[in-house]
């Protein structure tokens, strides 16, 4: 008698799963959908990198938006062109204009031009020297120099050079974007290759209060604004600010009388041009702290 129940359940169960193993298999073939198997010859010619550089969340992603239509080869700015024209030839397609990403840091702080107030003692990273009092260096929107950016970067795109500020390679730089999640002041962006002019800088302080705490930080003179073409620059809150929708009328004119340097021009290589009044920094050697 009490074999009964028993086998009422086993055999409940044994139906229950004969339908459910029917519905999967059903499932399965009416919904399965076929992959293009060029996608996975896409991904094998991309670098692997999975860096996110091309806006797609992985190589895989970037392979599937190529196949479709929906990015073109070159937007993989890692991958080398001859691969990018062979992708295009895979698909038939055009492979596409490359705009070369790299990061820029908004700061030219180091040591030797930027005091600390105080000494920092605690973990060498420069998001926990920003939790307390800013790592003692004066300028409170500069870089601290801890290098948590050329930890993050996977590409050793990025080395802190003497006076402890990140100099990016621009060669390597992929534009992953990992040195601006992990720079705790915000001082990295992405911008195009060919953005020239640029302003090492992010100090609001007025002119006074900032030249105390950095001999290279934007005092807001505003000469930059007058030199530069079709409000090309602009001061917001004591700061050069540049639009780089207008970077077409960009010239070396706006960078010649800045006192400081903190505008200045780049060129391939990281070669940094000053204008022509610029004062010249006195020492490399790291500045007395207090």
């Amino acid at each position: 008698m009490t074999l009964i129940p028993i086998l009422i359940a086993g055999g409940v169960m044994a139906g229950l799963g004969l339908i459910l193993s029917s519905l999967l298999a059903f499932a399965n073939k009416k919904l399965h959908v076929v992959e293009d198997p060029r996608i996975d010859q896409v991904e094998d010619m991309l670098p692997g990198a999975n860096c996110g550089a091309c806006g797609a969340a992985g190589c895989r992603a970037f392979a599937e938006a190529v196949v479709e239509g929906k990015m073109a080869p070159a937007g993989c700015p890692v991958n080398e062109p001859e691969m990018r024209h062979a992708i295009a030839k895979l698909l038939g397609v055009e492979a596409g204009i490359s705009h070369k990403l790299v990061a820029r840091l908004a700061c030219a702080g180091g040591n030797n031009v930027a005091p600390q107030r105080a000494y920092y003692s605690g973990i060498s990273t420069c998001r926990a020297a920003t939790l307390l009092g800013g790592g003692g260096k004066g300028c409170g929107w500069g870089c601290l120099g801890h290098g948590d950016c050329d930890v993050a970067c996977t590409f050793d795109a990025i080395i802190m050079d003497a006076n402890g500020l990140p100099i990016v390679d621009e060669d390597k730089c992929t534009a992953c974007g990992a040195c601006v999640t992990a720079c705790p002041r915000d001082l990295f962006s992405l911008h195009p290759f060919d953005h020239k002019l640029w302003v090492a800088c992010q100090n609001h302080a007025k002119a006074k209060d900032a030249r105390a705490e950095c001999a290279v930080a934007c005092i807001g003179c505003g000469l930059c604004v007058k030199d530069s073409e079709d409000e090309l620059i602009s001061l917001v809150d004591s700061l050069a600010v540049i639009d780089y929708e207008k970077n077409e009328t960009a010239s070396m004119d706006a960078i010649q009388r800045c006192p400081t340097g903190a505008i200045f021009w780049r060129e391939e290589g990281n070669n940094i041009t000053k204008g022509e009044k610029a004062k010249a920094i006195e020492s490399e050697e790291p500045l007395p702290v207090g």
